[in-house]
């Protein structure tokens, strides 16, 4: 018997909760970049209904994902005062607030904007859903690989609501997430590896282990950097954000290389605790965020 089926009681804190708003915070701002950046114009209403639909859109993902993982959250320590494990929120409450919000978003962003945008907020919700959370989370190690993409979506989310249409940039744009996330999750896994061991989640450090974890961290990261000058070589971008981009992507790839060449033991374990690893994860956020920023006042500016 799960804690989450003993309700306690909760407040709107919970509920907010149930969101994942500090996950949500990343998906909106990469989806109002998409959708300044965009060729055309919003009026300032259906510019904040579309990013209001993104941000309902993903906070509907966090709460299905917390009720469908209640049982791992439960036992894992990073999440165990979540609201569903701690008793606070009824797991049934938490599926049908989540699939409210989910249709909610969908319907509004089809009879505000257009149906290019609602089509694939609602295929970036399925995918999130159905393919990350219930599908690949707990059958492979390449979860977070296949799985990011959902993540990916939100920047051609907003490109379509502006355009009606989705086109190379915003597949660029979605490429980028798609090769950032591996680094930046994984650089979680590894000293988050413990829990997902007790867990049974098969991430890559539990069945690779820490040292191909941090191969494969620093391949992504060398696939990734070049790929963040694609907006400037096809055009898109000025020779600003290709300075941004390149010196962001240098210093990513410099804080990869310390998760790289972390002292370890003969099992590839952290002797430090996975420092590096932890310090990466932080900087891959605040990079993500810098580089996107970097994007749109450099084609807004020009």
């Amino acid at each position: 018997m799960f804690a989450g089926d003993m309700v306690i009681e909760a407040d709107y804190r919970d509920w907010i909760m149930l969101l994942k708003p500090r996950v949500m915070t990343l998906v909106v701002f990469t989806g109002a970049i998409g959708l300044l950046v965009a060729p055309g114009h919003l009026n300032v209403v259906l510019a904040l209904t579309a990013v209001l639909c993104i941000a309902v859109g993903a906070g509907a993902c966090g709460a299905i994902n917390m009720w469908y993982d209640r049982d791992i959250d439960a036992v894992m320590r990073r999440t165990c005062k979540r609201p569903i494990p701690a008793g606070r929120i009824e797991p049934g409450a938490a599926l049908g607030f989540g699939i409210v919000l989910a249709a909610g978003s969908v319907i509004m962003m089809g009879l505000a904007l257009n149906i290019a945008a609602a089509c694939a907020l609602a295929l970036s919700i399925v995918f999130y859903v159905f393919v990350y959370t219930i599908w690949l989370k707990r059958r492979t190690p390449q979860n977070i690989v296949i799985g990011g993409a959902a993540g990916a979506f939100p920047p051609v989310i907003g490109w379509a609501a502006v355009t009606g249409s989705i086109d190379t940039v915003p597949l660029i744009l979605f490429a980028i997430i798609f090769i950032w996330t591996p680094p930046h999750f994984w650089s979680l896994a590894l000293w988050a590896n413990d829990d997902y061991r007790r867990a049974g989640v098969p991430m890559l450090p539990v069945t690779n282990g820490a040292r191909e974890t941090r191969r494969q961290i620093f391949a992504y990261t060398l696939i990734l950097v070049p790929l963040t000058l694609a907006p400037w070589l096809v055009g898109f971008s000025g020779t600003p954000y290709a300075v941004a981009a390149f010196l962001l992507g240098a210093v990513f790839i410099q804080r990869m290389w310390a998760v790289l060449r972390d002292r370890q033991d003969a099992d590839g374990v952290s002797q430090t605790g996975d420092a590096p690893a932890r310090a990466a994860f932080k900087y891959s956020v605040y990079y993500l965020f810098v580089l996107f920023a970097a994007l749109a006042i450099d084609r807004l500016a020009g």
